[in-house]
């Protein structure tokens, strides 16, 4: 089993910054790969940011759109989301999963074994 914390969330005005961190216990980290989602109120999860176990080659979904940048430290058992320049339409709860059977990551919510709880993310205009 794999237990994710994520934090982070909050208000922000459109233009401005967030980090997400996600605190993962329970299993090797290190194994793990990776993601960030997100779902609005009455849309589908939409697949944001994925990163190996390895911390390699990084990927991203089209809500990125290059403002979006994923890490991850090993040491910590912590996998971020670093978000800048936020629109309104990056309101959403934000969602880390972890999955052991696809250790580069995966861009389908179908692979992902473990997920937190979720960090709202408000961006206002």
């Amino acid at each position: 089993q794999v237990q994710l914390v994520e934090s982070g969330g909050g208000l922000v005005q459109a233009g401005g910054s967030l980090r997400l961190s996600c605190a993962a216990s329970g299993r090797s980290f290190s194994t793990l790969g990776m993601g960030w989602f997100r779902q609005a109120p009455g849309e589908e999860r939409e697949f944001a940011a994925a990163i190996p176990w390895s911390g390699g080659t990084t990927y991203y979904g089209s809500v990125a759109q290059g403002r979006f940048t994923i890490s991850r430290d090993n040491a910590k058992n912590t996998v971020y989301l670093q978000m800048n320049s936020l629109k309104p339409e990056d309101t959403a709860v934000y969602y880390c999963a972890a999955t052991p059977r696809s250790s580069s990551g995966s861009s389908d919510p179908n692979d992902y074994d473990f997920w937190g709880q979720g960090t709202q993310v408000t961006v206002s205009s």
